[in-house]
């Protein structure tokens, strides 16, 4: 439902971005409406501004029902942080008006689960106000800014694939891709006090993050191969290399890599460097289709895992990281827009050197 106040949004019609002057919703059964301080972009935003048909089309396939119309009028935005304005009925009213929350972007509807950012009918963070799950919301914590506490839905991703994987006090990690997902990874092995962590990307400016969110080596695969590292780290490479390790009473070390890029063939050029029985967690989304030769992966005894998303346990411990400072997300952060600058910051979005993650304040 909605009232017959207007709100300003940013709206995806087609495959353009404009501001726009919508009504504002209203909280129905267990639901609030909030004022949207700030909310982060998503890499998932930047493929959905051109692809969300594809994204549709694709997500029908795995059998979810079809919620989203790409011909319709959609706000994106699922990386927020606001604050509590009204309270819908049979609401438990345990988060009081003024309460600055962080939450999971879900709404139980009849229909369905629907996401808010990706979603006809509830309108994500680049707009001025939104209708939000009242139990997937925690409180933020006294001196947490908004920013910071906006950080934990893209940050809870590195989490969940890191709780995903056999990472551990025997393994050596290789991060592939340094943006807003490699790094949430990097933030997520370092948190468990795990290493070492090799991080690699072409980019410099995300080399430098990587090192900021404590990578212990950091790779430019241009001029270096970050899979050179495997033995001098105590990773057998061959099955003749691990048999031989096991007739002196050794074990080695196990090799776990997160590919966090998303490009077709990522996948396949890591099945063939990486050491016999690696576990390769697929957390970057691509949306085209790829190949890979299993024959590779079964000679090697390769684990091949792909994860999505987060649990609600893994969004709370997110944001108890950042709020204690295990992490410390400020360095991902690179700039701040208003509405108006919603669709320049789209476009620079797509140069690495230039930024890594853009806030949006729907307010300025």
């Amino acid at each position: 439902m909605t009232s017959g106040a207007l709100m300003r949004a940013v709206v995806r019609r087609g495959p353009a971005l404009v501001v726009d002057d919508l009504a504002t919703p209203e909280p129905a059964a267990g639901q609030v409406l909030v004022r949207t301080l700030c909310c982060g972009i998503c890499g998932s935003d930047l493929h959905a501004v051109h692809a969300m048909e594809t994204m549709v089309a694709l997500s029908a396939r795995t059998g979810e029902p079809g919620l989203i119309d790409p011909a319709r009028d959609i706000v994106f935005g699922h990386e927020y942080c606001a604050a509590v304005l009204d309270h819908g009925p049979g609401t438990d009213r345990r988060l009081k008006t003024g309460t600055r929350v962080v939450g999971m972007p879900v709404v139980p509807t009849p229909r369905g689960f629907e996401t808010v950012g990706y979603s006809n009918l509830f309108p994500g963070g680049f707009a001025q106000q939104m209708v939000l799950t009242e139990a997937m919301l925690l409180p933020v914590p006294n001196g947490l800014s908004d920013v910071a506490a906006a950080m934990t839905e893209p940050f809870a991703v590195g989490e969940h694939a890191v709780a995903e994987s056999d990472a551990g006090a025997d393994t050596v990690n290789l991060v592939v891709g340094c943006g807003p997902v490699g790094l949430a990874v990097i933030a997520a092995l370092k948190a468990r006090g795990l290493g070492p962590v090799i991080a690699s990307d072409y980019s410099p400016a995300r080399r430098r993050l990587a090192e900021q969110f404590g990578a212990d080596e950091v790779v430019d695969p241009a001029a270096d191969d970050p899979h050179a590292r495997w033995a001098a780290l105590g990773v057998p490479h061959s099955r003749t290399e691990r048999s031989l390790l096991a007739m002196t009473g050794g074990t080695g070390k196990r090799a776990v890599v997160f590919e966090c890029v998303g490009v077709p063939g990522v996948i396949q050029s890591l099945i063939e460097r990486v050491p016999v029985g690696t576990q390769i967690l697929v957390v970057g989304v691509c949306m085209q289709t790829d190949s890979i030769e299993p024959f590779l992966c079964i000679n090697k005894s390769i684990a091949l895992k792909f994860v999505l998303a987060y649990t609600p346990d893994e969004f709370a411990a997110t944001l108890r990281h950042i709020a204690d400072g295990t992490i410390d997300v400020a360095p991902a952060v690179t700039g701040e827009v208003g509405l108006d600058g919603v669709a320049d910051a789209f476009a620079a979005l797509g140069e690495p050197d230039r930024h890594c993650k853009i806030v949006v304040r729907p307010g300025t």
